[in-house]
């Protein structure tokens, strides 16, 4: 039962209320990136100001909630990867989910790549992620399938691109990402006449130095 900031567990038409706020605050900040505030986000919802204030005291407690649930979202498509009986058709299958989530919905791209969202209940989803992850992309390549150079620390770069690919594009095609998500999932199979990847993939520090020098506009800071 989700519990509030107190600790208590909320009643029913509480927790609805919440996840009502919570679904219509994501698909607000899917769109329009983390610009909107609480105001904005009661009225999408179809809420009082008042109900999202009593759920969330501030715009960040509400990002952090949604970013959680986005990473959650993440590990569960890596799982439901894994369970596909070829490797690498579970690989790309995930890939392929993950860079959709990153092109479709700017809010959770604005924040997996901003210095403002790391608390403990973020870096807790985090790493949940990244064994799941890791796995995936291990038995891909035990498998023979996936150059020996990936790294699992490759993989929200690789989403990143396809966030990149919307942003720019996405008015003139908006699965314009599909193409270049393929390009890429065409560049990571094995192949005997491969030559070495030109530079390493990114450590874990680097790639957690790297997620966290953007400010986006519109941060939960100051802009409740």
């Amino acid at each position: 039962m989700t519990r509030e900031s107190t600790g208590r567990p909320l009643r029913k038409d509480a927790e609805r209320n919440r996840a009502r706020v919570l679904e219509a605050a994501r698909d607000l900040f899917a769109a329009q990136g983390l610009e909107p505030n609480l105001n904005d986000v009661a009225r999408h919802a179809g809420v009082g100001v008042g109900t999202v204030y009593r759920r969330f005291g501030t715009k960040d407690e509400l990002l952090e909630a949604i970013f959680v649930d986005g990473l959650d979202q993440l590990t569960a498509l890596a799982e439901a990867g894994l369970q596909h009986d070829d490797s690498w058709d579970g690989f790309a299958w995930f890939v392929e989910q993950m860079c959709e989530l990153t092109a479709t919905d700017r809010g959770l791209r604005e924040m997996a790549f901003s210095k403002e969202y790391g608390s403990d209940r973020v870096v807790a989803a985090k790493g949940r992620l990244g064994p799941v992850v890791a796995e995936l992309v291990g038995r891909a390549q035990t498998d023979g399938y996936l150059r020996a150079d990936i790294s699992a620390t490759d993989m929200p770069i690789i989403s990143l691109i396809g966030g990149v690919v919307s942003q720019f594009a996405g008015n003139v095609d908006r699965d314009l990402w599909r193409r270049f998500t393929a390009i890429l999932l065409d560049g990571m199979r094995r192949n005997d006449n491969q030559q070495p990847l030109p530079v390493d993939a990114l450590d874990d520090e680097g790639l957690d130095a790297a997620m966290s020098t953007w400010e986006p506009s519109g941060s939960g800071r100051g802009n409740n």
